[in-house]
């Protein structure tokens, strides 16, 4: 089974309560396992060590095993073995545009498509989110442009589509006059679930939370599913 979750924002949310509703949690169980082993790709914000220590703090506590890859300095021997051997790959928010070129000059791009083929989880939030698509609508290219990605699920993606305000109608714009494909829209807090390139479900910790399937400049709003500790319930 081939697994992508895309989150629209937010993320990161470590807490000491092992049964706090939280994406993160979500992530973790789709595994299967007792302690996966989670490698964080930080290279959309410049592998900013407050980022790094927030994404170990989160996921140490939520039972799993972090591990990152750094692209800046000295690059250490062995990183694609970790990134193949990890049960689930997390990419983290940032410049879009400027972390798919490092991961074109690194060749992460053609691994990651070697990990989703292998089952593993490939996940994020924000850049982390848009970059599996085909298109995105991002701010790394200013002020708010289209953007090609990985392209290993098809369509496009908006992630932030509650809290800035001026991404709804940029995509609504774009899909409109076809500069970009259809595609799915993410408020902050909503996570989009794809399995074996289909969307699965869309799942969120906030009650009132939305994503949309957005094609020629119509908005069609997409069933969400509430988490609350182990237990979903309709949003």
């Amino acid at each position: 089974m081939k697994q992508i979750i895309a989150i629209g924002g937010g993320g990161l949310k470590s807490s000491s309560d092992d049964k706090a509703p939280s994406l993160d949690r979500y992530i973790i169980e789709q595994s299967g396992k007792k302690e996966p082993k989670i490698c964080f790709l930080p290279q959309a914000a410049a592998e900013s060590k407050e980022y790094i220590l927030w994404f170990y703090q989160t996921f140490l506590a939520l039972g799993a095993k972090p591990s990152y890859v750094s692209l800046f300095g000295s690059v250490q021997d062995g990183w694609k073995e970790q990134l193949l051997s990890s049960d689930i790959i997390y990419v983290g928010g940032g410049n879009t545009r400027s972390m798919l070129a490092l991961w074109r000059e690194w060749g992460v791009d053609t691994l990651l498509r070697q990990a989703y083929e292998k089952g593993i989880i490939l996940c994020g939030v924000s850049a982390g989110a848009i970059c599996w698509f085909e298109q995105c609508v991002t701010d790394s290219v200013w002020p708010l442009g289209v953007l090609d990605c990985l392209g290993i699920l098809p369509g496009s993606c908006c992630p932030h589509y509650d809290t800035e305000s001026e991404r709804r109608p940029a995509y609504l714009k774009y899909t409109q006059n076809k500069s970009i494909l259809p595609g799915i829209a993410l408020q902050d807090d909503v996570a989009a679930h794809y399995v074996d390139g289909k969307l699965h479900a869309v799942v969120s910790i906030r009650h009132g939370k939305k994503a949309y399937s957005v094609e020629a400049g119509n908005e069609t709003e997409l069933p969400v599913v509430f988490i609350v500790g182990d237990v979903t319930y309709p949003c």
